[in-house]
């Protein structure tokens, strides 16, 4: 997309539960990255810079903290990362890139301080590749075209080494589930759309009942909730719901269940399908009888995976696996070379369709959809 063709997303512009969006940390490196390439390849230093935002239809203007030279081929910049209303385990950590110049011709990226290594398999990231998620990479990827494509003089096929860092990041990853997931060493640099929507807090709940009802007006026959933008896609273009009949509800499953049915006992109505679109690794925690499923509220999914593989005979060993992985995603990857596995998947989805149905009994029949994180159907195809 041209850059004029570009809208700044504005922060100040409140979410719709009124309150304030944030940068995330994918945003935030992204904006160091860009200011120390500017010093380092034209020796301009900028007090803000522009991110273009994954959709590539806006950008984030964020202010940077500080640039200098850390050797005489490395420049270290730090942004201030902002979350939000949301209470985010990293606002007000600073993160910083440090950007030299290699002579491969690629973009590399390592960690520094404070940022991650993945240890163990089944996460967004090669083992032993810094905690960097795709997205973030994208960003940063974009960020030196857009900069080698200011600075004509440098011409192309330059190759950069990208090292990003959190200040203090070793001791803000033990409030998160990092460790857990084998990420060790500090943080991960995360974000699909670099903007913080702040989801997670009490008055997101109340702001999910207005959607519930938006999606369930002008008496809708068929509405679809998400715990996150896995299964957007599905809901779209397979059950052809308009955007209003779909409802992002976080990990307030619970919630946003009661509040479906209290609005159809005030119409004295029936809904006739509620679908359940997104990743096992939040959904499956209703076999636990999890209905909030934020990871401060409840464990990890694989042990409700891996008991209804038990009773489904899958060996004793795989399910031992499936049980000790260290997140769902690494168990789906375990489970894809079993001739069962989709069988698994299905019967989850009914067990979970089941367990739903139950607490919306004004629903006619409650259809669930699992998918991974790259929106691969694990179990019913339609």
């Amino acid at each position: 997309m041209d850059e004029l063709e570009r809208a700044e997303f504005d922060l100040f512009v409140l979410a719709p539960n009124g309150l304030r969006r944030g940068r995330t940390t994918g945003s935030c490196a992204t904006a160091a990255v860009k200011a120390a390439l500017y010093w380092l390849l034209r020796e301009e230093r900028y007090e803000r810079v522009e991110v273009t935002l994954p959709d590539g239809a806006y950008y984030l203007v964020v202010p940077i903290q500080e640039v200098r030279w850390l050797d005489q081929q490395t420049v270290h910049a730090e942004v201030l990362k902002d979350g939000g209303d949301d209470p985010d385990k990293t606002h007000g950590a600073t993160i910083f890139a440090e950007v030299r110049r290699n002579d491969t011709g690629q973009i590399r990226f390592f960690a520094g301080n404070g940022v991650g290594t993945a240890t163990q398999p089944g996460l967004r990231v090669a083992v032993g590749e810094p905690a960097i998620n795709p997205v973030p990479r994208q960003m940063m990827r974009q960020a030196v075209a857009e900069v080698l494509a200011e600075s004509v003089e440098e011409g192309g096929g330059q190759g950069f080494d990208l090292t990003i860092g959190c200040e203090n990041g070793a001791v803000i990853a033990r409030k998160t589930f990092n460790p857990r997931l084998g990420i060790l060493g500090g943080i991960s640099i995360l974000g699909t759309s670099g903007i913080v929507e702040p989801m997670s807090l009490a008055s997101w709940i109340a702001s999910i009942e207005v959607y519930v009802r938006v999606a369930l007006g002008g008496r809708a026959q068929s509405v679809a909730y998400l715990p996150g933008k896995i299964g957007r896609a599905y809901a779209r273009d397979v059950l052809g719901l308009p955007e209003k009949r779909t409802v992002q509800i976080a990990n307030f499953l619970g919630d946003a269940l009661d509040f479906t049915q209290k609005a159809l006992d005030e119409e004295r109505r029936r809904l006739e399908v509620l679908w359940l679109a997104g990743h096992p690794g939040k959904l499956a925690k209703v076999l636990d009888g999890v209905w909030d499923t934020h990871s401060s509220k409840s464990s990890m999914a694989m042990g409700c995976v891996a008991r209804v593989a038990a009773e489904r005979g899958f060996a004793q060993h795989l399910v031992q696996e499936i049980k000790t992985a260290n997140t769902v995603e690494a168990a789906m990857e375990r489970l894809k070379s079993e001739p069962g596995a989709q069988a698994l998947w299905i019967e989850i989805e009914r067990r979970i369709g089941v367990l739903v149905h139950a607490r919306v009994p004004a629903v006619e029949k409650v259809e669930v959809r699992l998918f991974d994180l790259h929106g691969n159907a694990l179990g019913e195809d339609t």
